[in-house]
């Protein structure tokens, strides 16, 4: 599992279009708080014939940020660009220009055997030139996912694939709503994306071929207002957490907050951890009650549930 607190951090991600004009404006007075990252959509948002139009207004939202921070710093969240092809990679950091250095990494669409190769080696090349790491996040929603018949030898091929970059890998993602658009699933807001049985089996998959060795981050929730919609939220998050989800994609500001609370740690957790992680190795004992006396805390067993809790409580907190 991954232990070093970076891969945790991208938390709540802020889905945006690229194209947004007033986007800078917002960041530069925090608007959005300074807890979650930032994507940029030149994809799914951005109609076909408006793509270039995009390209060049996401090059002067960055620019408008580079030159705000030089005279008065301000919270800058980590900023990725969703792109819609491996050429746009390199394309996008010479159009960037001195701004480039605020990117922090690539959003890869609906991933797939077709076009791993393709983006995996933009993404290395770009790193070949770069003075720090630039980071890629992979989604998982292509259809292809949902042929039962060779799903899982999809995944293994794909995990594969990225293993050999591993390091360059922040997130996993997963494409809820495009999965449900295959079937013409639309969950509402006292719903949980995790009880329709046909996508959670799909995620249960991704889970158990990435999770051991990736952060994957759960799927968008789409409501932001009227009745229900803090409730239906806070349920999904429970559930993500459970099934092994760290963070989540967020399409507006409100569910920022939501999400973090989501993925704090609580003190009773926190305290078994560390004391998990600090066990005595030379003691004959490796169970004991935990700290508060409530349950056991066994070293063998519970290693990587600590590990993962101290990786939390530093990208998120403690309650």
């Amino acid at each position: 599992m991954k232990d070093s607190v970076l891969y945790y951090s991208v938390g709540p991600l802020l889905y945006c279009p690229a194209n947004h004009m007033g986007i800078a404006d917002s960041l530069i007075r925090e608007r959005f708080g300074t807890h979650y990252s930032l994507a940029l959509c030149l994809e799914d948002t951005i109609s076909d014939d408006h793509v270039e139009a995009a390209e060049r207004q996401l090059a002067v939202t960055l620019e408008r940020l580079r030159q705000a921070f030089e005279e008065t710093a301000f919270f800058i969240p980590k900023i990725f660009v969703r792109v819609r092809n491996p050429e746009q990679i390199a394309k996008l950091l010479i159009l960037l220009g001195n701004a480039a250095h605020l990117i922090h990494g690539f959003i890869i669409p609906k991933f797939s055997s077709k076009n791993a190769n393709s983006y995996i080696e933009a993404i290395l090349s770009v790193n070949q030139n770069s003075k720090k790491p630039v980071y890629m996040m992979p989604i998982l929603e292509d259809p292809s996912l949902t042929d039962l018949r060779g799903r899982q030898d999809l995944l293994y091929i794909l995990k594969e694939k990225l293993d050999s970059m591993e390091e360059l890998v922040l997130n996993v993602r997963v494409g809820g709503n495009d999965l449900c658009h295959v079937y013409g699933f639309r969950r509402s807001p006292e719903e949980s994306i995790h009880n329709i049985r046909t996508i959670s089996d799909i995620f249960s998959d991704i889970i158990a071929v990435f999770g051991k060795d990736y952060v994957i981050s759960g799927p968008v929730w789409e409501y932001y207002h009227g009745k229900h919609w803090k409730k239906g939220l806070k349920k999904e998050l429970k559930q993500d957490r459970l099934c092994g989800f760290t963070g989540k994609t967020v399409i507006h500001p409100r569910q920022i907050e939501l999400v973090n609370e989501a993925y704090k740690v609580s003190k009773k957790d926190l305290a078994d951890a560390r004391a998990i992680l600090g066990w005595d190795q030379t003691s004959p004992n490796l169970v004991s009650g935990c700290t508060s006396g409530e349950r056991m805390n066994e070293y063998k067993v519970h290693s990587n549930w600590a590990r993962r809790i101290l990786m939390l409580s530093e990208a998120f907190g403690v309650h």
